[in-house]
């Protein structure tokens, strides 16, 4: 049990960014779709903006899914001198469906804000779209970990903040630093963020960065098809950071130190059928 869950806590790091996923400058357009043709030659990290509020969905990804996920392909540029905990046991996952469900939806509530004095809020036509992250973020965890898997909570006051409590007192805190989002046509939809994480437990304390670029395609009102590409970066805590960096005093190009690659199926029944 504890070798199922150290190995498959590192899958649980990659697969959290895909569900804990605004409009921005022309600047960036297509960036994101030539990224993902590039896999897996990344030499470092996507365009983004600092993150704020919640990412947007489109109206077609709103309600309840049944998600299967398969990791279809992983390597580690830098192996033998830079590999990430855990990424052997990985393979164990290639070519395996899971299968959890997620949801997205208008907020529950907007977030609160801290202030001495009433600011007023713009009216808007319609609430976003968003992912419920804690529905989400515990359906993937316990895909993959079971009951090692405590609960999931997000900061009622930032949307991109996420704690994944485990048995053991230990703790994943995943911040989403930042984003981008685009959208090639009315059925296609375009989505990166960065996640600080940091994995705490009893002995030990582990740092790094995390990327998640997914792009989902609607087939019809009941069906999604999605490719997500993952990357882990290490963190500057990390001794072996700079080995993963172009030269000792530069971090602007970052190299990812592991990738994977998964293809998700999103479903929904049939109106006939329900």
């Amino acid at each position: 049990m504890i070798a199922r869950v150290r190995n498959g806590f590192w899958v649980v790091l990659a697969m959290l960014c895909l569900w804990v996923l605004l409009w921005s400058p022309a600047a960036f357009a297509s960036s994101l779709v030539e990224r993902m043709a590039q896999f897996p030659n990344w030499d470092g990290k996507p365009p983004v903006e600092a993150a704020r509020g919640d990412l947007a969905y489109p109206e077609w990804m709103a309600g309840t899914w049944t998600v299967t996920s398969t990791l279809v392909e992983m390597s580690a540029p830098l192996a033998p001198e830079v590999v990430t905990p855990g990424f052997e046991g990985n393979r164990q996952y290639l070519d395996r469906p899971m299968s959890f469900e997620v949801r997205f939806g208008p907020p529950a509530s907007p977030p609160r804000v801290r202030s001495t004095f009433p600011i007023a809020q713009p009216v808007a036509e319609s609430p976003p779209i968003v992912a419920d992250r804690a529905f989400n973020g515990l359906n993937i965890a316990r895909s993959y970990l079971g009951d090692a898997v405590v609960s999931v909570q997000v900061d009622p006051d930032d949307p991109n903040r996420q704690i994944t409590a485990l048995r053991g007192d230990r703790q994943l805190i995943s911040i989403v630093s930042g984003r981008h989002r685009e959208t090639p046509d009315p059925d296609r939809f375009v989505a990166t963020e960065l996640f600080n994480q940091v994995f705490r437990s009893s002995s030990q304390i582990y740092f790094n960065q995390a990327e998640s670029t997914t792009a989902y395609r609607r087939v019809s009102p009941t069906e999604i098809e999605a490719e997500q590409m993952t990357a882990i970066y290490l963190s500057p805590q990390d001794p072996n950071y700079f080995k993963a960096s172009d030269t000792p005093r530069s971090s602007l190009r970052e190299r990812p130190v592991a990738l994977y690659r998964y293809r998700l199926q999103l479903s929904q029944p049939s109106p006939e059928r329900e």
